[in-house]
């Protein structure tokens, strides 16, 4: 290979490869505080039913407030949690009978997990058997659990019974103290099977010491506020670089304003909403809407964006031409997928379980972000080819720096997916919890970085002709006098003189320098011609008339 050229890499390959590994390593949805509960019914297991109230990561209180306060206390409170059983198990009971059935709320710390269960005789049996009754190890009709030596008091156990032929039972408002950082699971179980087909209305409230934001999404309010501020200082450097060469933009310039204004507005809005989460434990609609639209609006729009820079846009190519619609088609399904996928995932999203429903979101999303991908790198190795067939060394070297940033993210985003899938399969039940917002900081952090990367390659200055589109004419000065502005291609009019005389010069020149040799040779020719015809004749005719005079 000659010094100076590019041997465009399989580019296309190496984007399908992280489009597939994309479609498996998406990151999770996030918890809420308030888990709210409207008639659930309780599953069977084991010879238990159970129905999982919540989980969350929960820091030991601090004791900052006064007595009575809430302040930098740990909670999980329990609010007009009600079951209600049905009319087949209420009609085989005695009136004169008080506890007729038992549900209990047992909260068990993540490292207590094996002290649910009848881990003594048969590790299947959740609640207790007539056989361990007789050995006074535990109660019939209550759930097996083992006390934990180091932590009196846990797992806790909190027990509501039916009185009589009642219908519904309510569990008194209560709160338990949390002294312990932990990941903490709360269960409401029983052990009846006459009380299948009871259900569960109400909610719990969890806190931790500084709010009700849960652990996991505690940091991400820092983060998001330290991101609106890096979105903050990129757009003042780009906005001072927009107003002092106004004359010289591009619509490229403009799309990357875009792009930094929702990115700024994204990270604002995230940040404010999970500010007023942690102050009041609701996620309000309107913040939760505007933030997920946002952030569907900037992922659509920042792939656009490396797209068509990826297929030369205003350097190779004045216009998209054809391909525009195709990809205001991909752009608008993205958006779409992108936007039901966060909804889903944030507005008003209280459950700890995503469910199926997330499952069915997530597909149409990572198939969309692997065409991006593929179509990004296919895209970027054809304009690479051109700029080096065209021996654009301007472009061709703006372009390879492009390459390798690009490049380098992708290598990233892999081992990042990687660590990402490792991590999410080992640790299924969520005891990193203090460093899971990590995973979904770091493709944040990675989507900033790349956009300041384009920010500076393609920076506004006086003379862009390094990403400016240029008809080829194999001319490196007219490549490098040629601007091109928001509206068309604009000549500056001392260049625009010097390119019209030079023109006129080198025409004139070569036209009148061409006339003059050929009228010449053609003289040339004739003036031989007749001289050679004509000698003869003037020499017999001299020879004559000498002879005469003499």
């Amino acid at each position: 290979m000659r010094r100076g050229e590019l041997l465009p890499p399989d580019l296309a390959s190496l984007g399908l490869a992280l489009g597939f590994l994309l479609l498996f390593g998406c990151p999770s949805p996030a918890r809420a505080s308030i888990h709210e509960y409207s008639h659930e019914a309780f599953a069977p297991r084991s010879n238990s039913f159970f129905f999982h109230g919540g989980s969350e990561g929960l820091y030991a209180s601090e004791f900052r407030g006064r007595n009575g306060s809430n302040e930098g206390r740990s909670s999980i409170r329990f609010e007009s949690v009600t079951f209600r059983r049905p009319k087949e198990s209420v009609l085989n009971q005695n009136d004169m009978q008080q506890k007729t059935g038992l549900v209990e709320a047992i909260i068990v710390e993540i490292q207590d997990r094996d002290k649910i269960g009848g881990s003594y005789l048969n590790p299947d049996v959740i609640c207790c058997t007539p056989a361990l009754h007789d050995q006074n190890i535990c109660k019939v009709g209550e759930v097996i659990i083992q006390p934990n030596l180091g932590n009196q008091g846990w797992p806790i156990r909190i027990q509501t019974f039916f009185n009589g032929r009642n219908e519904q039972a309510t569990l008194p408002t209560k709160s338990v103290e949390i002294n312990s950082t932990g990941m903490y699971y709360l269960y409401f179980m029983f052990c009846d099977p006459q009380l299948k087909g009871t259900t569960i209305t109400g909610r719990t409230v969890w806190r931790n010491p500084d709010g009700y934001l849960p652990g996991k999404m505690g940091p991400l309010m820092t983060f998001y506020g330290l991101m609106s501020l890096a979105y903050l200082v990129l757009g003042l450097f780009w906005f001072m670089r927009f107003v002092q060469f106004w004359k010289d933009l591009l619509q490229l310039h403009y799309h990357i304003t875009i792009v930094i204004a929702l990115g700024m507005c994204e990270m604002a809005f995230w940040y404010f909403e999970y500010a007023n989460f942690n102050s009041t434990g609701a996620r309000p609609m309107g913040i939760t809407l505007c933030a997920v639209t946002f952030t569907a609006v900037k992922k659509t729009v920042s792939r656009l964006l490396l797209l068509v820079v990826s297929m030369g846009y205003g350097v190779v190519r004045p216009t998209l031409g054809g391909l525009t619609s195709k990809v205001v088609s991909l752009g608008v399904l993205y958006f779409v997928a992108s936007e039901a996928l966060e909804l889903v995932e944030h507005l008003g999203n209280i459950n700890d379980f995503s469910g199926k429903a997330r499952l069915f979101l997530v597909l149409p999303v990572a198939v969309l972000d692997a065409c991006f991908i593929v179509w990004i790198f296919s895209s970027l190795s054809k304009t690479l080819e051109k700029l080096q067939l065209r021996r654009s060394m301007a472009k061709l070297e703006l372009y390879r720096k492009f390459t390798n940033s690009l490049a380098l993210s992708v290598l990233l985003s892999v081992a990042w997916i990687g660590y990402e899938l490792y991590f999410n399969a080992t640790d299924p039940l969520s005891e990193l919890w203090q460093r899971a917002w990590i995973i979904p900081a770091f493709w944040n952090v990675l989507s900033y970085v790349l956009l300041a990367v384009i920010c500076i390659l393609w920076a506004p200055s006086h003379n862009p002709t390094r990403y400016a589109y240029s008809e080829d004419t194999g001319d490196d000065f007219d490549e490098e006098a040629i601007s091109l502005t928001g509206t068309g291609a604009k000549i500056t009019g001392d260049t625009t003189n010097k390119l019209e005389r030079k023109e006129r010069k080198n025409a004139s020149g070569s036209d009148h320098g061409g006339i003059i040799s050929s009228l010449c040779e053609l003289k040339s020719t004739i003036c031989r011609s007749k001289t050679q015809k004509f000698t003869p004749k003037l020499q017999s005719t001299e020879f004559k008339l000498l002879t005469e005079t003499k």
